[in-house]
Protein backbone atom coordinates (compact mmCIF):
# COMPACT_ATOMS: atom_id res chain seq x y z
CA UNK A 1 0.00 0.00 0.00
CA UNK A 2 1.28 3.83 -0.04
CA UNK A 3 1.70 4.90 3.76
CA UNK A 4 3.17 8.25 2.13
CA UNK A 5 3.18 10.72 -0.21
CA UNK A 6 4.98 14.01 -0.28
CA UNK A 7 4.31 16.98 -2.49
CA UNK A 8 6.24 20.01 -3.07
CA UNK A 9 5.15 22.81 -5.37
CA UNK A 10 3.02 21.23 -7.92
CA UNK A 11 0.39 23.26 -9.10
CA UNK A 12 -1.56 24.93 -6.54
CA UNK A 13 -0.11 22.90 -2.95
CA UNK A 14 3.18 24.18 -1.57
CA UNK A 15 3.90 21.44 0.48
CA UNK A 16 1.75 18.00 1.20
CA UNK A 17 2.39 15.57 3.37
CA UNK A 18 -0.56 12.45 3.11
CA UNK A 19 -0.37 9.34 4.86
CA UNK A 20 -3.12 7.31 3.61
CA UNK A 21 -4.42 4.58 5.53
CA UNK A 22 -5.11 0.80 4.28
CA UNK A 23 -8.97 0.17 2.84
CA UNK A 24 -11.10 2.48 0.68
CA UNK A 25 -9.98 6.36 1.01
CA UNK A 26 -12.33 9.42 -0.71
CA UNK A 27 -11.18 12.67 -1.25
CA UNK A 28 -13.60 15.07 -1.78
CA UNK A 29 -13.83 19.39 -1.99
CA UNK A 30 -14.64 21.73 -4.39
CA UNK A 31 -14.11 22.11 -7.78
CA UNK A 32 -10.63 23.15 -8.48
CA UNK A 33 -9.29 22.87 -4.98
CA UNK A 34 -6.46 20.51 -6.34
CA UNK A 35 -7.79 16.88 -6.47
CA UNK A 36 -6.48 16.75 -9.35
CA UNK A 37 -2.96 17.30 -7.90
CA UNK A 38 -3.40 14.04 -5.85
CA UNK A 39 -3.49 12.33 -9.20
CA UNK A 40 -0.97 14.08 -11.23
CA UNK A 41 1.53 13.56 -7.97
CA UNK A 42 0.71 9.89 -7.97
CA UNK A 43 0.79 9.87 -11.56
CA UNK A 44 4.35 11.37 -11.73
CA UNK A 45 5.25 8.47 -9.35
CA UNK A 46 4.22 5.85 -12.03
CA UNK A 47 6.46 7.64 -14.27
CA UNK A 48 4.13 9.82 -16.25
CA UNK A 49 6.35 12.25 -18.41
CA UNK A 50 7.10 15.83 -16.27
CA UNK A 51 6.07 19.33 -17.88
CA UNK A 52 7.91 21.60 -16.16
CA UNK A 53 4.50 24.07 -16.29
CA UNK A 54 3.42 21.91 -13.23
CA UNK A 55 5.70 23.52 -10.98
CA UNK A 56 4.20 25.69 -8.40
CA UNK A 57 4.50 29.47 -9.79
CA UNK A 58 7.09 31.49 -8.35
CA UNK A 59 8.94 28.50 -7.71
CA UNK A 60 12.57 26.66 -9.31
CA UNK A 61 11.38 23.43 -8.77
CA UNK A 62 9.01 20.81 -7.23
CA UNK A 63 9.36 17.38 -6.07
CA UNK A 64 7.23 14.10 -5.19
CA UNK A 65 7.88 11.37 -3.07
CA UNK A 66 6.11 8.19 -2.49
CA UNK A 67 6.45 5.24 -0.11
CA UNK A 68 5.18 2.05 -0.67
CA UNK A 69 5.39 -1.20 1.94
CA UNK A 70 4.95 -4.39 -0.39
CA UNK A 71 3.77 -7.36 1.15
CA UNK A 72 4.92 -9.32 -1.88
CA UNK A 73 7.95 -7.17 -3.46
CA UNK A 74 9.34 -9.98 -5.08
CA UNK A 75 8.16 -9.01 -8.94
CA UNK A 76 9.60 -5.09 -8.30
CA UNK A 77 12.67 -6.11 -6.76
CA UNK A 78 13.56 -8.42 -9.50
CA UNK A 79 13.12 -5.56 -11.81
CA UNK A 80 15.45 -3.10 -9.76
CA UNK A 81 17.98 -5.74 -9.19
CA UNK A 82 17.92 -6.38 -13.12
CA UNK A 83 18.81 -2.42 -12.95
CA UNK A 84 21.20 -2.15 -10.77
CA UNK A 85 18.83 -0.26 -8.05
CA UNK A 86 19.06 -1.89 -4.60
CA UNK A 87 16.29 -3.80 -3.54
CA UNK A 88 13.66 -2.92 -0.84
CA UNK A 89 14.37 -3.07 2.49
CA UNK A 90 11.83 -4.75 4.88
CA UNK A 91 9.32 -4.25 1.68
CA UNK A 92 9.73 -0.21 1.58
CA UNK A 93 9.95 1.10 -1.48
CA UNK A 94 10.41 4.92 -1.94
CA UNK A 95 10.96 6.75 -5.30
CA UNK A 96 11.38 10.41 -5.61
CA UNK A 97 11.17 12.18 -8.68
CA UNK A 98 12.55 16.38 -8.71
CA UNK A 99 11.05 18.70 -11.94
CA UNK A 100 13.33 21.57 -12.51
CA UNK A 101 13.12 24.41 -15.67
CA UNK A 102 15.83 22.63 -17.11
CA UNK A 103 15.51 19.16 -16.72
CA UNK A 104 14.13 16.00 -13.81
CA UNK A 105 15.57 13.47 -12.28
CA UNK A 106 14.00 10.10 -10.91
CA UNK A 107 15.26 8.28 -7.47
CA UNK A 108 14.30 5.08 -6.58
CA UNK A 109 15.26 3.77 -2.65
CA UNK A 110 17.77 6.35 -3.10
CA UNK A 111 19.52 5.75 -6.21
CA UNK A 112 19.24 7.39 -9.97
CA UNK A 113 16.94 5.52 -12.29
CA UNK A 114 15.42 6.03 -15.68
CA UNK A 115 12.02 6.96 -16.18
CA UNK A 116 11.41 3.24 -18.53
CA UNK A 117 12.36 1.99 -14.78
CA UNK A 118 10.01 4.14 -12.99
CA UNK A 119 7.12 2.87 -15.88
CA UNK A 120 7.43 -0.78 -15.25
CA UNK A 121 7.84 -0.23 -11.45
CA UNK A 122 5.04 2.58 -11.11
CA UNK A 123 3.01 -0.48 -13.64
CA UNK A 124 2.92 -3.08 -10.63
CA UNK A 125 1.97 -0.31 -8.34
CA UNK A 126 -0.81 1.60 -8.85
CA UNK A 127 -3.65 0.82 -11.36
CA UNK A 128 -5.68 4.43 -12.19
CA UNK A 129 -8.75 4.86 -13.29
CA UNK A 130 -10.36 8.20 -14.78
CA UNK A 131 -13.12 8.90 -17.31
CA UNK A 132 -11.42 9.12 -20.15
CA UNK A 133 -9.46 5.65 -19.70
CA UNK A 134 -12.72 3.67 -19.75
CA UNK A 135 -12.08 3.78 -23.40
CA UNK A 136 -9.11 1.22 -22.95
CA UNK A 137 -12.00 -1.08 -22.14
CA UNK A 138 -12.86 -1.04 -26.49
CA UNK A 139 -9.56 -2.59 -27.12
CA UNK A 140 -9.74 -6.03 -27.72
CA UNK A 141 -6.21 -6.45 -26.84
CA UNK A 142 -6.92 -5.06 -23.59
CA UNK A 143 -9.82 -7.37 -23.34
CA UNK A 144 -7.95 -10.52 -24.08
CA UNK A 145 -5.44 -9.09 -21.20
CA UNK A 146 -8.19 -8.64 -18.73
CA UNK A 147 -9.83 -12.39 -20.03
CA UNK A 148 -5.81 -13.95 -19.32
CA UNK A 149 -5.45 -12.13 -16.07
CA UNK A 150 -9.22 -13.98 -14.80
CA UNK A 151 -7.65 -17.33 -16.22
CA UNK A 152 -4.75 -16.75 -14.29
CA UNK A 153 -2.75 -17.33 -17.93
CA UNK A 154 0.48 -15.69 -16.97
CA UNK A 155 2.49 -19.35 -17.79
CA UNK A 156 0.81 -20.47 -20.66
CA UNK A 157 0.67 -16.88 -22.32
CA UNK A 158 4.93 -17.16 -21.75
CA UNK A 159 4.79 -20.34 -23.13
CA UNK A 160 3.01 -19.25 -26.18
CA UNK A 161 4.63 -15.73 -26.81
CA UNK A 162 8.12 -17.90 -26.96
CA UNK A 163 6.67 -20.04 -29.27
CA UNK A 164 5.42 -17.28 -31.07
CA UNK A 165 8.94 -15.35 -31.62
CA UNK A 166 10.79 -18.72 -32.69
CA UNK A 167 8.11 -19.68 -35.49
CA UNK A 168 7.88 -15.94 -36.44
CA UNK A 169 11.83 -16.15 -36.20
CA UNK A 170 11.69 -19.70 -38.61
CA UNK A 171 9.38 -18.06 -40.71
CA UNK A 172 11.09 -15.18 -41.64
CA UNK A 173 14.29 -17.11 -42.10
CA UNK A 174 12.53 -19.54 -44.64
CA UNK A 175 10.99 -16.28 -46.59
CA UNK A 176 14.26 -14.33 -46.98
CA UNK A 177 15.69 -17.30 -48.23
CA UNK A 178 13.34 -17.70 -51.35
CA UNK A 179 12.58 -14.28 -51.51
CA UNK A 180 16.65 -13.81 -52.44
CA UNK A 181 16.75 -16.26 -55.39
CA UNK A 182 17.86 -13.59 -58.04
CA UNK A 183 19.82 -12.05 -55.66
CA UNK A 184 22.12 -15.02 -55.44
CA UNK A 185 22.03 -16.00 -58.75
CA UNK A 186 23.91 -12.38 -59.29
CA UNK A 187 25.98 -13.51 -55.64
CA UNK A 188 26.74 -16.81 -57.20
CA UNK A 189 28.10 -15.27 -60.62
CA UNK A 190 30.10 -12.64 -58.96
CA UNK A 191 31.58 -15.33 -56.13
CA UNK A 192 32.57 -17.79 -58.98
CA UNK A 193 34.47 -15.11 -61.02
CA UNK A 194 36.47 -13.81 -57.81
CA UNK A 195 37.28 -17.98 -57.00
CA UNK A 196 38.51 -18.29 -60.46
CA UNK A 197 40.91 -15.66 -60.87
CA UNK A 198 42.02 -16.44 -57.79
CA UNK A 199 42.78 -20.14 -58.37
CA UNK A 200 43.52 -19.13 -61.90
CA UNK A 201 46.46 -17.36 -60.74
CA UNK A 202 47.65 -20.40 -59.06
CA UNK A 203 50.12 -18.76 -56.62
CA UNK A 204 51.59 -20.43 -53.67
CA UNK A 205 53.03 -18.91 -50.45
CA UNK A 206 56.27 -19.55 -51.47
CA UNK A 207 56.27 -18.07 -55.01
CA UNK A 208 54.29 -15.34 -53.51
CA UNK A 209 57.14 -14.27 -50.93
CA UNK A 210 60.27 -14.96 -53.75
CA UNK A 211 58.53 -13.80 -56.69
CA UNK A 212 59.73 -10.13 -56.62
CA UNK A 213 63.67 -10.94 -55.58
CA UNK A 214 63.44 -13.47 -58.51
CA UNK A 215 62.14 -10.67 -60.65
CA UNK A 216 64.65 -8.31 -59.70
CA UNK A 217 67.56 -11.17 -60.26
CA UNK A 218 66.40 -11.80 -63.47
CA UNK A 219 65.75 -8.31 -64.59
CA UNK A 220 69.96 -7.69 -63.15
CA UNK A 221 71.06 -10.90 -64.73
CA UNK A 222 73.95 -9.22 -67.02
CA UNK A 223 75.19 -7.32 -64.13
CA UNK A 224 75.67 -9.75 -61.41
CA UNK A 225 77.33 -12.44 -63.90
CA UNK A 226 79.27 -9.52 -64.86
CA UNK A 227 80.20 -8.22 -61.30
CA UNK A 228 80.03 -12.23 -60.10
CA UNK A 229 82.60 -13.65 -63.03
CA UNK A 230 85.20 -10.91 -62.50
CA UNK A 231 85.06 -11.83 -58.78
CA UNK A 232 85.75 -15.54 -58.97
CA UNK A 233 88.35 -15.09 -61.95
CA UNK A 234 89.87 -12.32 -58.95
CA UNK A 235 89.82 -15.19 -55.96
CA UNK A 236 91.02 -18.25 -58.20
CA UNK A 237 90.89 -17.45 -62.02
CA UNK A 238 94.86 -16.50 -62.57
CA UNK A 239 98.52 -16.58 -61.93
CA UNK A 240 98.52 -13.84 -59.57
CA UNK A 241 94.76 -14.66 -58.09
CA UNK A 242 94.33 -14.04 -54.79
CA UNK A 243 94.46 -18.03 -53.95
CA UNK A 244 97.38 -18.88 -56.17
CA UNK A 245 99.55 -16.17 -53.64
CA UNK A 246 97.80 -17.35 -50.72
CA UNK A 247 98.49 -21.53 -51.38
CA UNK A 248 102.49 -19.98 -52.06
CA UNK A 249 101.49 -18.39 -48.58
CA UNK A 250 100.53 -21.76 -46.94
CA UNK A 251 103.68 -23.42 -48.92
CA UNK A 252 105.86 -20.79 -46.86
CA UNK A 253 103.56 -21.47 -43.09
CA UNK A 254 104.51 -24.86 -44.06
CA UNK A 255 108.30 -24.53 -44.63
CA UNK A 256 108.08 -22.17 -41.25
CA UNK A 257 106.36 -24.60 -39.21
CA UNK A 258 109.60 -27.12 -40.44
CA UNK A 259 112.14 -24.93 -39.10
CA UNK A 260 110.21 -23.27 -36.18
CA UNK A 261 107.30 -25.24 -34.28
CA UNK A 262 106.37 -22.57 -32.36
CA UNK A 263 104.98 -20.79 -35.54
CA UNK A 264 101.97 -23.54 -36.13
CA UNK A 265 99.67 -21.93 -33.76
CA UNK A 266 99.16 -18.87 -34.95
CA UNK A 267 99.77 -20.31 -38.39
CA UNK A 268 97.31 -22.96 -38.35
CA UNK A 269 93.98 -20.57 -39.95
CA UNK A 270 95.95 -20.50 -42.81
CA UNK A 271 94.10 -23.69 -44.81
CA UNK A 272 91.10 -23.00 -43.63
CA UNK A 273 91.33 -19.32 -45.42
CA UNK A 274 92.30 -21.02 -48.61
CA UNK A 275 89.58 -23.41 -48.12
CA UNK A 276 86.69 -20.98 -47.53
CA UNK A 277 87.82 -18.70 -50.66
CA UNK A 278 87.64 -21.97 -52.66
CA UNK A 279 84.04 -22.38 -51.61
CA UNK A 280 83.63 -18.71 -52.29
CA UNK A 281 84.90 -18.96 -55.56
CA UNK A 282 82.66 -21.89 -56.39
CA UNK A 283 80.18 -20.73 -55.97
CA UNK A 284 80.59 -17.54 -57.51
CA UNK A 285 80.89 -19.42 -60.78
CA UNK A 286 77.68 -21.75 -60.17
CA UNK A 287 75.55 -18.36 -59.03
CA UNK A 288 77.08 -16.87 -62.53
CA UNK A 289 75.98 -19.87 -64.62
CA UNK A 290 72.16 -19.60 -63.15
CA UNK A 291 71.86 -15.67 -64.49
CA UNK A 292 70.88 -17.26 -67.73
CA UNK A 293 69.58 -13.50 -69.05
CA UNK A 294 66.59 -15.14 -71.06
CA UNK A 295 64.09 -12.39 -71.95
CA UNK A 296 61.39 -15.04 -71.67
CA UNK A 297 61.98 -15.81 -68.35
CA UNK A 298 61.87 -12.36 -67.21
CA UNK A 299 58.83 -11.74 -69.39
CA UNK A 300 56.86 -14.41 -67.17
CA UNK A 301 58.33 -13.13 -63.64
CA UNK A 302 56.99 -9.22 -64.78
CA UNK A 303 53.50 -10.76 -65.62
CA UNK A 304 53.42 -12.96 -62.50
CA UNK A 305 53.94 -9.77 -60.33
CA UNK A 306 51.57 -7.81 -62.57
CA UNK A 307 48.91 -10.67 -61.75
CA UNK A 308 49.98 -10.54 -57.82
CA UNK A 309 49.34 -6.96 -57.66
CA UNK A 310 46.38 -6.85 -59.67
CA UNK A 311 45.12 -9.65 -56.85
CA UNK A 312 46.27 -7.56 -54.04
CA UNK A 313 44.27 -4.81 -54.94
CA UNK A 314 41.32 -6.50 -55.41
CA UNK A 315 41.36 -8.60 -52.79
CA UNK A 316 43.65 -7.69 -49.87
CA UNK A 317 46.97 -6.62 -48.98
CA UNK A 318 49.14 -9.07 -48.65
CA UNK A 319 48.89 -12.97 -50.35
CA UNK A 320 47.51 -14.23 -46.77
CA UNK A 321 44.32 -11.74 -47.01
CA UNK A 322 43.70 -13.21 -50.86
CA UNK A 323 44.02 -16.43 -49.60
CA UNK A 324 41.62 -15.50 -46.68
CA UNK A 325 39.26 -13.57 -49.39
CA UNK A 326 39.61 -17.01 -51.29
CA UNK A 327 38.36 -19.39 -48.72
CA UNK A 328 35.49 -17.23 -47.59
CA UNK A 329 33.93 -16.59 -51.00
CA UNK A 330 34.42 -20.89 -51.17
CA UNK A 331 32.49 -21.31 -47.88
CA UNK A 332 29.49 -18.46 -49.50
CA UNK A 333 29.60 -20.18 -52.41
CA UNK A 334 29.14 -23.61 -50.44
CA UNK A 335 26.30 -22.29 -48.60
CA UNK A 336 24.52 -20.81 -52.09
CA UNK A 337 25.57 -23.89 -53.53
CA UNK A 338 23.41 -25.95 -51.16
CA UNK A 339 20.61 -23.35 -50.97
CA UNK A 340 17.94 -26.04 -51.94
CA UNK A 341 19.31 -28.27 -48.71
CA UNK A 342 19.48 -25.05 -46.78
CA UNK A 343 15.09 -24.46 -47.62
CA UNK A 344 14.81 -27.70 -46.96
CA UNK A 345 16.15 -27.58 -43.61
CA UNK A 346 14.42 -24.10 -43.16
CA UNK A 347 10.87 -25.37 -44.24
CA UNK A 348 11.21 -28.07 -41.76
CA UNK A 349 12.26 -25.97 -38.86
CA UNK A 350 9.31 -23.89 -39.53
CA UNK A 351 7.11 -26.42 -39.59
CA UNK A 352 8.37 -27.97 -36.25
CA UNK A 353 7.73 -24.21 -34.58
CA UNK A 354 4.69 -24.27 -35.68
CA UNK A 355 3.36 -27.29 -34.55
CA UNK A 356 5.32 -26.09 -31.19
CA UNK A 357 2.79 -22.99 -32.07
CA UNK A 358 -0.03 -24.87 -32.23
CA UNK A 359 0.33 -26.35 -29.33
CA UNK A 360 0.73 -23.95 -27.04
CA UNK A 361 -2.35 -22.15 -28.46
CA UNK A 362 -4.55 -25.31 -27.91
CA UNK A 363 -3.27 -25.06 -24.23
CA UNK A 364 -3.72 -21.38 -24.26
CA UNK A 365 -6.89 -21.43 -25.54
CA UNK A 366 -8.57 -23.90 -23.65
CA UNK A 367 -7.77 -22.36 -20.48
CA UNK A 368 -9.69 -19.00 -22.29
CA UNK A 369 -12.53 -20.68 -23.07
CA UNK A 370 -13.11 -22.21 -19.77
CA UNK A 371 -12.89 -18.82 -18.09
CA UNK A 372 -15.27 -16.84 -20.93
CA UNK A 373 -18.41 -17.69 -18.99
CA UNK A 374 -17.03 -17.40 -15.79
CA UNK A 375 -15.77 -14.08 -16.20
CA UNK A 376 -19.46 -13.30 -17.51
CA UNK A 377 -21.44 -14.72 -14.51
CA UNK A 378 -19.21 -13.19 -12.32
CA UNK A 379 -19.02 -9.82 -14.15
CA UNK A 380 -23.16 -9.94 -14.66
CA UNK A 381 -23.22 -10.68 -10.60
CA UNK A 382 -21.53 -7.18 -9.85
CA UNK A 383 -23.10 -5.78 -12.86
CA UNK A 384 -26.26 -6.19 -11.89
CA UNK A 385 -25.35 -4.44 -7.99
CA UNK A 386 -24.44 -1.66 -10.15
CA UNK A 387 -27.89 -0.98 -11.64
CA UNK A 388 -27.67 -3.29 -14.98
CA UNK A 389 -30.11 -5.86 -13.20
CA UNK A 390 -31.32 -7.49 -16.47
CA UNK A 391 -28.43 -6.83 -18.66
CA UNK A 392 -26.62 -9.60 -20.45
CA UNK A 393 -22.82 -10.36 -21.07
CA UNK A 394 -20.56 -12.44 -23.34
CA UNK A 395 -16.75 -13.17 -23.39
CA UNK A 396 -16.88 -13.93 -27.11
CA UNK A 397 -13.58 -15.51 -28.83
CA UNK A 398 -12.75 -15.76 -32.53
CA UNK A 399 -10.55 -17.61 -34.22
CA UNK A 400 -7.88 -15.79 -36.30
CA UNK A 401 -6.71 -17.34 -39.85
CA UNK A 402 -3.35 -17.71 -38.41
CA UNK A 403 -2.18 -17.55 -35.06
CA UNK A 404 -1.40 -13.82 -33.60
CA UNK A 405 0.77 -12.65 -30.89
CA UNK A 406 -1.44 -13.03 -28.35
CA UNK A 407 -3.17 -16.26 -29.27
CA UNK A 408 -4.72 -18.05 -31.99
CA UNK A 409 -8.30 -16.26 -31.28
CA UNK A 410 -9.15 -12.72 -30.83
CA UNK A 411 -11.95 -11.55 -27.94
CA UNK A 412 -14.90 -9.06 -27.98
CA UNK A 413 -16.58 -8.08 -24.46
CA UNK A 414 -20.12 -8.17 -25.90
CA UNK A 415 -22.44 -5.89 -23.60
CA UNK A 416 -26.46 -5.53 -23.36
CA UNK A 417 -27.51 -2.94 -20.36
CA UNK A 418 -31.11 -3.32 -21.01
CA UNK A 419 -33.38 -5.84 -21.73
CA UNK A 420 -34.54 -6.55 -25.16
CA UNK A 421 -31.26 -4.95 -26.66
CA UNK A 422 -28.91 -7.07 -28.99
CA UNK A 423 -25.71 -7.73 -27.25
CA UNK A 424 -23.31 -5.11 -28.40
CA UNK A 425 -19.44 -4.79 -28.53
CA UNK A 426 -18.14 -2.34 -25.67
CA UNK A 427 -16.86 -0.06 -28.70
CA UNK A 428 -19.87 0.28 -29.26
CA UNK A 429 -21.11 1.91 -26.25
CA UNK A 430 -21.31 5.58 -25.99
CA UNK A 431 -21.76 6.06 -22.84
CA UNK A 432 -19.22 7.08 -19.89
CA UNK A 433 -21.23 6.30 -16.65
CA UNK A 434 -22.15 3.11 -18.54
CA UNK A 435 -18.52 2.27 -19.59
CA UNK A 436 -17.88 3.14 -15.80
CA UNK A 437 -19.78 0.72 -14.16
CA UNK A 438 -18.57 -1.53 -16.61
CA UNK A 439 -14.99 -1.20 -15.55
CA UNK A 440 -15.83 -1.45 -11.74
CA UNK A 441 -17.82 -4.33 -12.60
CA UNK A 442 -14.69 -6.27 -14.11
CA UNK A 443 -12.21 -4.75 -11.87
CA UNK A 444 -14.53 -6.30 -9.05
CA UNK A 445 -14.75 -9.36 -10.81
CA UNK A 446 -10.62 -9.75 -11.43
CA UNK A 447 -10.13 -8.51 -7.72
CA UNK A 448 -9.13 -11.54 -6.50
CA UNK A 449 -6.55 -12.49 -8.92
CA UNK A 450 -5.47 -8.87 -8.89
CA UNK A 451 -2.71 -8.18 -7.32
CA UNK A 452 -1.77 -4.46 -7.60
CA UNK A 453 -1.43 -2.73 -4.10
CA UNK A 454 -3.27 0.81 -5.09
CA UNK A 455 -6.35 1.39 -7.04
CA UNK A 456 -6.92 5.04 -7.92
CA UNK A 457 -10.51 6.15 -9.05
CA UNK A 458 -10.77 9.68 -10.58
CA UNK A 459 -14.34 10.74 -10.13
CA UNK A 460 -15.79 7.34 -12.17
CA UNK A 461 -19.26 7.97 -10.81
CA UNK A 462 -19.46 10.54 -13.12
CA UNK A 463 -22.39 10.85 -15.19
CA UNK A 464 -24.25 8.39 -13.26
CA UNK A 465 -27.40 9.01 -10.48
CA UNK A 466 -27.16 9.12 -6.72
CA UNK A 467 -28.58 5.19 -6.42
CA UNK A 468 -25.72 4.56 -9.22
CA UNK A 469 -23.37 6.23 -7.43
CA UNK A 470 -23.96 4.54 -3.42
CA UNK A 471 -23.26 0.95 -5.42
CA UNK A 472 -20.37 2.46 -7.52
CA UNK A 473 -18.91 3.06 -3.81
CA UNK A 474 -20.40 -0.37 -2.23
CA UNK A 475 -17.88 -1.55 -5.34
CA UNK A 476 -15.27 0.24 -4.31
CA UNK A 477 -15.58 -0.75 -0.81
CA UNK A 478 -15.44 -4.33 -1.43
CA UNK A 479 -12.32 -3.87 -3.53
CA UNK A 480 -10.95 -2.28 -0.02
CA UNK A 481 -10.84 -5.03 1.38
CA UNK A 482 -8.13 -6.79 -0.63
CA UNK A 483 -6.51 -3.28 -2.38
CA UNK A 484 -6.10 0.07 -1.12
CA UNK A 485 -8.61 2.18 -2.84
CA UNK A 486 -8.18 5.58 -3.61
CA UNK A 487 -11.34 7.80 -4.91
CA UNK A 488 -11.79 11.15 -5.88
CA UNK A 489 -15.44 11.82 -5.98
CA UNK A 490 -18.54 14.38 -6.03
CA UNK A 491 -20.95 11.82 -4.62
CA UNK A 492 -22.03 12.00 -0.99
CA UNK A 493 -23.30 8.29 -1.59
CA UNK A 494 -19.48 7.20 -2.54
CA UNK A 495 -17.78 9.49 0.31
CA UNK A 496 -19.97 8.23 3.06
CA UNK A 497 -19.01 4.03 2.23
CA UNK A 498 -15.29 5.05 2.39
CA UNK A 499 -13.07 3.67 5.53
CA UNK A 500 -11.11 7.11 5.48
CA UNK A 501 -12.66 10.70 4.35
CA UNK A 502 -10.14 12.98 3.20
CA UNK A 503 -11.29 16.96 1.87
CA UNK A 504 -9.29 18.77 -0.14
CA UNK A 505 -9.63 22.63 -0.06
CA UNK A 506 -7.77 25.84 -1.64
CA UNK A 507 -6.96 28.46 1.34
CA UNK A 508 -5.38 32.03 0.87
CA UNK A 509 -1.75 32.26 2.45
CA UNK A 510 -0.48 36.28 2.15
CA UNK A 511 -1.01 36.86 -1.75
CA UNK A 512 -0.92 33.03 -2.37
CA UNK A 513 -3.43 30.47 -3.29
CA UNK A 514 -2.99 26.86 -1.65
CA UNK A 515 -4.50 24.03 -1.40
CA UNK A 516 -4.29 21.60 1.99
CA UNK A 517 -5.33 17.87 2.54
CA UNK A 518 -6.90 17.09 5.66
CA UNK A 519 -8.80 14.03 6.85
CA UNK A 520 -12.39 14.63 8.02
CA UNK A 521 -13.98 12.49 10.67
CA UNK A 522 -17.39 13.20 12.98
CA UNK A 523 -18.47 16.63 12.71
CA UNK A 524 -16.06 17.71 9.92
CA UNK A 525 -17.25 14.71 8.04
CA UNK A 526 -20.70 15.33 8.29
CA UNK A 527 -20.53 19.41 7.42
CA UNK A 528 -18.27 18.23 4.24
CA UNK A 529 -21.26 15.53 3.27
CA UNK A 530 -23.70 18.63 4.12
CA UNK A 531 -21.92 20.44 1.28
CA UNK A 532 -21.81 17.64 -1.26
CA UNK A 533 -25.49 17.29 -0.83
CA UNK A 534 -26.22 21.11 -1.85
CA UNK A 535 -28.61 21.85 1.31
CA UNK A 536 -28.40 23.00 4.57
CA UNK A 537 -30.21 22.40 7.44
CA UNK A 538 -31.74 20.09 9.77
CA UNK A 539 -33.05 18.15 6.74
CA UNK A 540 -29.45 18.38 5.44
CA UNK A 541 -27.59 17.43 9.00
CA UNK A 542 -30.24 14.75 8.98
CA UNK A 543 -29.79 13.03 5.31
CA UNK A 544 -25.94 13.55 6.15
CA UNK A 545 -26.02 10.92 9.32
CA UNK A 546 -28.25 8.93 8.02
CA UNK A 547 -25.55 8.23 5.26
CA UNK A 548 -23.07 7.13 7.43
CA UNK A 549 -25.25 5.21 9.74
CA UNK A 550 -26.79 3.68 7.17
CA UNK A 551 -23.43 2.89 5.06
CA UNK A 552 -20.94 1.99 7.83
Amino acid sequence: MLSLLKIRNLALVDELVWEPESGFLAITGETGAGKSVIMGGISLVMGERADKGRIRSGETQCSIEAVFHLSRPQYVNALLEESGVPACEDGMLVIRRVITATGNKQFINSTPATLNLLRKVGAGLVDMHHPEAHRSLTSQERQLELLDAFAENESNLQTYEQAYREWLRAKTEYRELMESEMANERELDFLRHQVQEIENAAFTADEAAELEANWQRARNAGRLRDTALPMANMIDGADDSILSRLRQLVRSARELERLDAACAEWLAPLPAIVEELEDVAASLKDYADTLCGDPAELARLEERISTLDTLKRKYGADFESIVQHLNECRQRLDAIDNREEMLRQLADRERERYAELKKAAVALSNTRKKAAPKLAELFLHHARQLGFRQSLFEVSLQSLPEPGPHGAEETDFLFGPNPGEPLKALRLIASSGELARVMLALKSALASRDDTPLLVFDEIDANVGGEIARAVGMKMRELGANHQVISITHFPQVAALANHHYLISKHQSGERTVSRLNKVKGEERIQELMRMLGTGGDTAYAHACNLLSIEN
